[in-house]
This record gives C-alpha cells, structure tokens and sequence, in this order.
C-alpha cells in the first residue's frame, strides 16, 4: 500500500472542488421549456400526483435511489467523539462508496445532536426525502436504541452499517472458513473480544445461522462477560456466560472461532496455539488487529486467518455488502432492511467465493489462480459481480419477506440494468492497479524527457505500480524533474547513447541482426537502430533486460509499430496486431478495436482483429459480444469497406462458430437491440445487447472514441496492445499525465501475464 501522509490526505480533499462529492442534473435543463418543465409551472404536476398517491415519489423523484448517510459524529473511525462537522469528510466517504460501487446517489448529514430522543425526532423529520438510511458512527450503546426506534416508526430501510455490514461479511466469511475447516456452526466455541455495536450485531447474526449461545463467550476490556458481573448492558446481558472462565486466555483455550472487533495486540501466538485444531481466527481492529499477520501465520500452519486490511488474505470489509444491500432494498422499494434479507446477502457474498475468479479478479492475487480455500474465503472488494450477486439476492429476499412495494420478475434483465447502470473502468483499473503492486515489472519509458511521462513514471514508482526505467540523458531528465519538483529517488535512468552503453547496444544488434538476417537486416543497421530510444527500449524488453515498454508522447505510431513488428514480432497464430480502447458510460462498459494501428484493414487484419478483440475482452472479465461496423447492413453495400467486413463475418461464422459476432452494421443497429432485431430477426446477436465494437478502419475507430472521450461522455483507458509477442504499448501524443499512467499499469497486467505463459511452456 501506498504510503498516505497527511499533506497528500488534506491535498486530496481540499484541491479542485473541496470535498468528495457533488449533485448534478439528470435532465435537460438548456431551454425555457426545460427549466418550465423543471421548475414551475410543470413541477407541480408530479406533485399533486404524489398527493393523490404517495408511492408515486418513486416515480416522479429520486427518493427511490437516494440514502441519507446520517452521523452524529460521536464514534467516528477509530477517531472517537470528535463531534458531528468533523465526521463530515468520513460520511462524504461513504457516500462516494455508495456511488462508485453501486450507483446509489448519497445526501450526508451530520446532526449536531447526542440525545437519543432529539437524533431519532430529527432523523424521522427529513425522512420523507429519502428511499433508505444508512446510519454511521454513532457510539454504543445509544446506537442500538437510535436504530431499533428507527426501524420500527419508519417505513423505509434504516441500517447501522457498523453493526450489520461488519456482521454480513464476517458471517460470510464464517461460513466459508467452518466449510474449509470441516465444522459445523451449531457445535462450534466461538469466542467474541469486544462488546461494542459491531460485536453485538455480528453474534446475534452468528446465532441467526446456527451458533448456540452456550458455545459463546464475549469479552470486554473488563474480561469474560459473565453472568457473575454487575451492571452489564442490556445487550451484554445477553451474551453473558455461566462458564468459569474470567480472562481471554482462558476463554480461546479449545475455542474453534475468535472473532476481534476490539484493539491491537491482545491475542498472542500461545493463545492462537491452544486453540481447536483449524482454528478460525478474525482480527478486525484497525488499522492493527488483534494479532499481527506474521504472527498469526507463525503461530500454527492449520490456521484460517482475516483481518480488516486489505494487505492481507481474507478482508473483512464492509464495502462487499451495504452498497449492494442498499441497492436491492432501493430498487424493491422496500421498508426495511430485515433479517431476511441480511441472510440473503450472507449467503450471496459466500457463494460467490466458492466460483471460478475472473482473470481481472485474480489481479490483488499476482494472477494465481485463486481458487476457495484458506486465503480466499470471501470474494475481493474490487469483484464487478457483487454488484448483481448481492443486490439481486437482497431484492428476491425484500419480495419473498413480504417488505417490498415494487416485485421484479425479470431477474435477467434486473443484472443487465445493474451493469449498464454501472459500468465497470473504474473498477476494472482499481482491480489493475492491485494487480500491479502485489507484482510490480520493470517498465521502460522511452520518452522520458516528455513532463508527462516523466509525472507518470514517477507517480507509478511512487504508486508501487512498477519500477521504471528512463531512457534519456541523466543532465536533462533532472534538469525537468527540479523544475516541476518531481522525485527521481530510486528510480533507473539509461543513457542509451553514453559511451557506457556501447557494449549493450552492440549485443543488442547482434541479436536483432542474427534474428533479422533473411529479413535483410545486417548488423550495421542493426548498430544504427540501437541509438533510437524505441528499438533499444524495444530491444530491453526483447532480450529480459525489463518486462515492459511505454511510447508516444513523441513517436508516430507508424514508425513504432513498424519497430514493435520487426524487433518483438507478433504472437502466432496471429498475422496482425492492434490495439483496443474501454470505452464506459452510463450505458455501460465498451470495448472497441482497433483505434491505433491499422489504417485500411483488409479482411484478412480484421479477421485477426476481431479474435484478438473477442480474447482480450474475456480477459477483462466480460463476455464479448460483437458487433463489426461499417455504414451498411448486413450486406447492403456490395463494394468497399462493407464488403472487406461482410467478408470477415463470412469467415468468422464459418470458422468461429462460438464467438457472437455479426455485421456488418451500422452503429446505431448494433447498440440498439430492438431495432436490429425487428429489422434483422436473423443477426446472430438476437436478444443481446452489444458490448464490442469492431470498426471497419483506423479512422473511424480512432475518431469515435476520442469524440466520445473529448465530449466528456465516457472514461477511456487504453490504447491496449493486442497480439504482439511482449507487452509494447503506445500512447497517443495528447496523453496526460493520467492517461500515461492507466498505460502504464495495463502494461505491467500485460508483463505479468506474459510471464505465466512463459512459465507455462517453460513447464512443458
């Protein structure tokens, strides 16, 4: 993990726009008629609708996907009662997570308020605004009286996600880890350290699925929670034990389970030591457990072991289930989040660890096939499906529970609008970007007297993206990086053209020129190429000398990938390469190909542009589903352009019978499922929204994705290399510093999955 100072802490929230979150318009507003319609007179239709029949608010306004994040500031992360204002930055955090994971728009609000009685009349004052609350760091035990009074005068869903997304998760994660550890809840001793808000939700939520209330002990800061002590809490009250035991060390003796939700170091590696054979251990303190990770693994090898890090195996973290329980509960338009639908999302996030990982999921795991077992009891926070899992699970559990006003039947469709809701690039890189840490490569940045390169090499160092490798002279690479106060420290600069080189760049062309010998390449022109910085670059790459390579901030991309084709080849069974671009929206997530390399395809390049296409978009985790454009259909144009990819379609369905592609069409056909299918009922793509578009040349690719991207209507990160035989990847010479760095972690991903093929046919 990155290393987050305060000043980087106070620059992230203070820079551009203070805060983390903003409201914007979702209808036109740019006319008279518009903002006639908007406002008044036109506003108060809906109104008097809603006055006539109240559930219409879901109709007519954002209730049904708005959620109050409601704090009194009184239990603030591990920050304690520092008042309801400076709480505010943590409840803007949560509203940015709802958001970003499951569309959910957020209002925060801080009430300045610590009796019980005054926050629960406050909070049922602004109710009617929203579809759902999620309460937030209200200290116990005043939060278990705020939300039960809560739930039970309000008719919409009200959940302290302290308690009950801590106890969801753990539970899922229980599950999963008594399953591994061949154990049954019911006769399993769970020991409890801590009895706060989130203690108490997780043990009753345990019982709730089978524990027995005689296998459990819970412990405070005082010891056992026994019925042999005065002055307990109604809720510790409820878990107070007649066992005669008094301290911690004495209750984990034989215990099977240990669940911490309390302070850093209490349980040591002799206590983990007397417990049951596989034991289950969960340090959820933070940022340090209650036993440390190294000590955990050392203390004995049966252990099953999580924390609330995610550093480490087996996160504990709350974000895999309320943005998804949340969702559901919206969309149902229910009126409470019920036990019913806990244990729904319980079950949802279990079983999805139990499935096949995607390629992009196995990213924080340096692409091991992650497979269920003791480091992967619960799926990753960054796993694109808990979107349609959980969310999907929790509104079946609304309607079957009898508390929802809205029934879905379409379950099908429900996902599909889930993710194109969504869309997955952010998620997508955030899962590339883990992937990258936990295995950072050597990437070369040929260009790297380009301010934007320099940034972004520098930025990936710090990251713990890659380590990079600056070709350029060291005089003028410092000169730059004084200048715009950019740190070099640690990182490797190559002079390619010092005399200290010499010897490298004549084994370099050596190389190039025995492997290019038929090819006309003699060694002289090999020693000629060796002072251009992308045939060195190229050459580095080529020999094992780094794993990867970024270009064109500079370059022409003609010259380079001329370059890429001669000195690192293109991977069989391939006779083409080119490039790919993500294109997401609010429509959802698009893959289109090739926006970089191929000017004038024929059909035989945009038969290997479509299967480099179709595999490339499986990596990411999506099932591809093609659609190859032109500006006829389906066979209208007998000349031209159409007739290369009317051609290509030809071959692939003859050849390819698997992948669902057809064409050719044009664009509005292929993103317009109804009117392709009424006015083309044979297109194989038949009931099937199209996520993959390949065009008919590099003009029109390349245009459309930078319009959409320069008009603001999508998040772009690519171009993505496609076929060649190392990670090479080009850039555009407009890229940011931004853009550069995307670049940048997709070629690390590319490095490292090229190094398991690699090993993969060194093992055979």
């Amino acid at each position: 993990m990155a290393k987050i100072t305060k000043e980087d802490a106070l620059r992230y929230h203070a820079e551009g726009k203070p805060g983390k979150i903003e409201v914007i318009p979702t209808k036109p507003y740019s006319t008279q008629t518009d903002l006639s319609l908007a406002y008044s007179p036109g506003v108060a239709e809906p109104c008097l609708e809603i006055q006539k029949k109240p559930l219409d608010v879901y109709k007519y306004t954002d209730k049904g996907n708005l959620v109050a994040v409601i704090s009194n500031g009184t239990a603030v992360l591990g920050l304690g009662d520092i008042g309801a204002m400076a709480g505010k930055p943590v409840m803007e955090g949560k509203g940015l997570l709802f958001k970003i994971f499951a569309g959910i728009d957020v209002f925060d609000i801080e009430v300045n308020e610590k009796d019980p009685q005054k926050f629960i009349d406050t909070v049922k004052a602004i109710a009617p605004t929203f579809g759902g609350i999620n309460l937030e760091d209200i200290k116990a035990p005043q939060c278990f009286e705020i939300e039960t009074r809560l739930k039970e005068e309000l008719d919409i869903p009200v959940m302290h996600d302290d308690q009950h997304g801590t106890a969801i998760i753990s539970a899922a994660g229980l599950l999963n880890a008594l399953e591994i550890a061949g154990k049954k809840i019911e006769e399993v001793k769970i020991v409890v350290n801590g009895a706060g808000a989130a203690s108490i939700s997780c043990t009753r939520l345990y019982v709730m699925l089978g524990a027995r209330k005689e296998n459990i002990i819970m412990c405070d800061s005082k010891g056992v929670i026994s019925t042999r002590r005065a002055n307990l809490t109604e809720q510790k009250k409820e878990f107070a034990t007649d066992a005669p035991v008094d301290t911690l060390e004495e209750a984990v003796r034989g215990a099977d389970v240990f669940l911490g939700l309390s302070v850093a170091d209490v349980l040591t590696k002799e206590m983990v030591r007397t417990m049951n054979e596989n034991p289950i251990v969960f340090a959820l303190a933070n940022p340090n457990p209650e036993i440390s990770y190294a000590d955990a693994m050392e203390s004995r090898p049966d252990i099953i072991f999580a924390t609330g890090r995610s550093d480490y195996p087996n996160q504990i973290n709350n974000v895999l289930g309320f943005p998804y329980i949340f969702r559901g509960a919206l969309d149902t338009h229910a009126k409470a989040i019920n036990e019913e639908m806990k244990l729904a999302a319980v079950y949802a996030i279990a079983g999805l660890a139990k499935e096949p990982v995607p390629d992009v999921v196995n990213a924080a795991y340096k692409l091991k096939r992650t497979t269920f077992g003791r480091e992967y009891i619960l799926p990753k926070a960054l796993d694109p499906r808990l979107l349609t899992r959980v969310s999907c699970a929790v509104a079946k559990a609304a309607i079957e529970s009898g508390v929802s006003r809205k029934t879905i039947t379409d379950w099908d469709g429900y996902a599909n609008h889930l993710r194109e809701m969504m869309g997955y690039d952010s998620k997508l890189l955030r899962s590339f970007t883990d992937m990258a840490k936990a295995n950072p490569k050597r990437v070369v940045f040929a260009e790297a007297n380009h301010i934007n390169m320099l940034k972004a090499a520098a930025e990936a160092k710090a990251e713990g993206i890659c380590y990079p490798i600056l070709l350029g002279n060291e005089e003028r690479l410092a000169k730059i990086a004084a200048e715009e106060n950019i740190s070099l420290e640690g990182i490797e600069i190559v002079n390619l053209r010092h005399d200290r080189e010499t010897e490298r760049r004549h084994r370099y062309a050596r190389i190039l020129a025995e492997k290019k010998a038929r090819e006309g390449v003699t060694y002289a022109e090999a020693c000629e190429k060796m002072v251009d910085r992308n045939a060195f670059g190229m050459m580095m790459v080529a020999t094992g000398d780094a794993d990867a390579f970024v270009t064109g901030v500079y370059s022409r991309y003609s010259e380079v990938t001329k370059l890429a084709e001669q000195i690192i080849g293109i991977r069989a069974p391939y006779s083409h390469f080119g490039t790919l671009n993500i294109l997401t929206c609010k429509k959802g997530t698009f893959f289109i190909a090739d926006t970089l390399i191929n000017r004038h395809p024929s059909t035989e390049v945009l038969i290997d542009i479509a299967r480099l296409t179709h595999d490339a978009v499986k990596f990411f985790a999506h099932e591809p589903v093609m659609a190859m454009l032109s500006y006829s259909n389906f066979g209208s144009d007998k000349q031209g352009s159409p007739q290369k990819v009317h051609d290509a379609i030809e071959y692939l369905h003859k050849n390819c019978p698997e992948m669902m592609i057809d064409g050719e069409m044009q664009v509005n056909f292929a993103l317009d499922r109804k009117l392709r299918d009424e006015m083309y009922p044979f297109n194989k793509l038949k009931g099937m929204d199209v996520n993959t578009l390949v065009f008919p040349n590099l003009s029109s690719a390349n245009s459309a994705y930078k319009l959409l991207d320069t008009l603001g209507f999508t998040e772009t990160i690519g171009p993505i290399q496609m076929g060649l035989n190392k990670p090479i990847h080009f850039t555009d010479v407009e890229s940011t510093t931004r853009d550069i760095l995307n670049l940048t972690t997709v070629a690390v991903v590319d490095a490292i999955v090229q190094e398991q093929i690699d090993r993969k046919k060194t093992s055979k």
